[in-house]
């Protein structure tokens, strides 16, 4: 699988080391979460018995902290 990202990548013009372990973590974080996946729905098709797995593979970025922040305080504006 390494050996095809490898190919992939070279092909793609992509300078950085491209894995089957990164590409696990790019899909979670960028792909998934920051599309607003539920964390238990990536756990389930990252195939992992527990959210505690997922969160290994899974990161918070800045980016979503803030989008996040974004819609609560959209909400939190119409109850008002």
């Amino acid at each position: 699988m390494n050996s095809y990202l490898k190919e992939i990548a070279d092909l793609c013009g992509i300078q950085k080391q491209l894995t089957y372990h990164i590409a696990r973590h790019t899909f979670a974080t960028t792909v998934a979460l920051s599309n607003n996946l539920p964390i238990e729905t990536v756990s389930r098709i990252l195939g992992h018995a527990t959210i505690k797995q997922t969160h290994h593979y899974a990161r918070v970025t800045e980016e979503k902290v803030s989008k996040d922040m974004r819609k609560l305080k959209d909400r939190l504006a119409i109850i008002k």
